[in-house]
Parts: structure tokens; sequence; C-alpha cells
């Protein structure tokens, strides 16, 4: 009995360690693997500021490409740290398959805002982040001017997300400008006339009646006869022809 129990221990050590011995041999050989290809893919189907061109060349391990390079020396670690690294990137995830390809999997952040100031300008995203302009995009979001500071920033970033929430509100209000008392004024798509928002507050209010009142004037055929659309005052929608 005792004789069948140490051949029975005998056997699991063996295969054990014949388990191990295989394991170790396979990640040998395919840490020795090249990497064949680069799989850049991108979160979205249009590649906004990033081209593959771009990420490629972010793809740099001790001043070489790592493509032709084994898979053992790439460090896929700070890999990660130089794309994000890229003001344009908000998250990156990258995995080497069997076969020697490398996925790089890149979400990019989505402008809501292009901030014209002296002497610059640049795109925010919802985060406010800071995105510099780009050759291979331009994106189309409201134009914001009067911006001083980055509190103003934060004043006016709920009213920009409301915007790009909207489907309606995205298409008909292409800038926005804070004057000095932070009151605010929106120029459309749709006419020569401006939008009188007034603070940046009730704002939820205040667009719930703008698009009643659009509502109406786009059935009546109206728009082109106004000047200016007041809606700051509360309860009171005040068209100027």
């Amino acid at each position: 009995m005792k004789f069948n129990k140490v051949i029975k221990y005998i056997f699991l050590f063996f295969l054990l360690g014949s388990l191990v011995f295989l394991y170790s041999f396979s990640n040998h050989r395919n840490s020795k693997k090249m990497i064949k290809e680069i799989d850049i893919q991108f979160d979205s189907e249009k590649p906004f500021f990033l081209t593959k061109s771009i990420v490629n060349k972010l793809l740099i391990q001790n001043e070489v490409s790592i493509e032709k390079q084994a898979k053992s020396v790439i460090d896929l670690y700070e890999l990660e740290k130089q794309i994000l690294n890229h003001s344009h990137v908000k998250d990156v995830s990258l995995y080497m398959t069997i076969d020697g390809q490398l996925i790089t999997l890149i979400e990019q952040r989505q402008p809501i805002a292009r901030i014209m100031t002296s002497p610059a300008s640049y795109y925010i995203d919802s985060e406010l982040v800071k995105l510099p302009l780009s050759e291979n995009y331009s994106a189309r979001v409201p134009l914001v001017t009067g911006v001083k500071s980055d509190k103003d920033l934060i004043e006016v970033k709920y009213i920009l997300l409301k915007i790009i929430q909207d489907d309606f509100l995205q298409k008909e209000i292409v800038g926005i400008h804070l004057d000095p008392n932070m009151e605010c004024m929106m120029t459309v798509r749709s006419g020569n006339y401006k939008i009188e928002f007034g603070k940046l507050v009730e704002t939820d209010h205040k667009i719930n009646k703008l698009k009643a009142f659009y509502k109406k004037i786009f059935i009546d055929s109206m728009i082109h006869k106004y000047k200016t659309i007041n809606i700051k005052y509360h309860n009171q929608v005040v068209g100027v022809k």
C-alpha cells in the first residue's frame, strides 16, 4: 500500500516537473520570437488627430523601432507611458500575440470646443485637458472666445457638454463669447442672429426655453427675421427683429 503511494507521488512529481519544463521551454521559444507586425487600432472609425504613422513613431524603444525586435526585450509598460505622453491620447493598451503581432489599442481625447486666445488657440476635452491644434484634423466644435483663465473654462464646461450631447444644438451652436462679466453670447449656423444666453446659470432651463422657441419659429420660417434672441431672463424669450 505504501509502495503504491510512493509510486503515485513519484508520478505526480514527474508530471509536475514535465509541465514546468514544457512551460519554460515554450515560454523561452516564445520570448525569442520577433515582432513581425504592429497592429494599431483606434477607438473610433475615424483616426481624428492621430494617425497610424504618428503612433508608429511613438513605438520606439532605445531609439529603435520595436518592429523586428525580439519579444523578450519589449517593455510594454514603458511603451504605454510613451504613448500616453502624447496630448491627444486618453488611454492605451498594448499586448503581444503568439504569432508575433503587437496590438496597440488607442483611445483618443475627444474635443468639445476650440478656445481662441491671444496669441494661440487650442482644443479642450471634457476633462478640460488642453489639446494642441493638428494638421491632420479640424474638429467641428464650438469656437469659444473671451476666455481669460482656466477658471473661465470650468464655468463654460457644463454648457459645452450640454451642446455636444444634443444633436440639434451640436449642429446649430457654432460659437460662444464670454464678456468681462461672464455673460455668454452665442453665434449660430442657421442665420446672422445671436443668442443672448446671459450668465452661465440655470443652464438647463435656458436651453429648454431656447429649444421650445426654435421649434415654433422654424415651423413658421421666421428665424431669419431676428437680430437677437434673448433667453437670459427668467421664463422669457425675447426676440429682437
